[in-house]
């Protein structure tokens, strides 16, 4: 599986999210599965790509020219896509994924995850998204999500775009037992 995982890229995060990004490349590696993500060398992006190859895995960066002319693109990537701008860049990281994980991140991370939701919800897409929730992380998130449908902006099936898992033991086993692909105009 070529699993695309959106995380933040700040270094000033505590320990506790770069060892979680490093033990989840370390996963994705012995899983076998490809890393598809952000290109990037800092932050968790950074802890994640490293962790799936100190495990001997393989990733895919996509990045856009502008952060590789400020030097923040992990050159060991086994391929290195770079794109024109942030747009493009999303486009093709959607385009060679099977399934999205959301880390916990800033801006980047929740433009990624409401994109993903809106293709969902339109099906354009029936790709799984996992928010991996460490610690509540994504609480908040979530409580707006259902302000948001009980003021009528989201149906109030939104929880269906999206899985929220307390653990990467969660998160995998929701990929694996193949949920969150629309069947018969739902999604399971």
């Amino acid at each position: 599986m070529n699993l695309c995982v959106y995380c933040g890229a700040s270094g000033t995060v505590d320990a506790r999210y770069l060892a979680l990004a490093t033990d989840l490349g370390g996963r994705i590696a012995t899983r076998g599965d490809t890393l598809v993500y952000g290109g990037a060398s800092v932050g968790l992006m950074g802890a994640l790509a490293r962790g799936v190859h100190a495990a001997g895995g393989r990733v895919i960066g996509i990045i856009p020219q502008a952060l590789v002319d400020k030097e923040v693109s992990y050159t060991a990537c086994d391929e290195m896509i770079t794109t024109r701008d942030l747009r493009e860049r999303k486009g093709m990281m959607d385009a060679r994924s099977d399934a999205f994980l959301a880390l916990p991140g800033g801006l980047g991370t929740l433009e990624e995850i409401t994109e993903i939701m809106s293709q969902r919800a339109l099906k354009i897409s029936d790709k799984p998204l996992i928010l991996l929730d460490l610690e509540g992380y994504y609480q908040p998130l979530v409580t707006l999500f259902d302000h948001m449908a009980a003021m009528g902006f989201l149906r109030a099936n939104h929880g269906q775009l999206y899985y929220t898992a307390p653990d990467l033991d969660a998160a995998f086993a929701y990929l694996d037992s193949g949920a969150g692909r629309e069947v018969d105009g739902r999604y399971s």
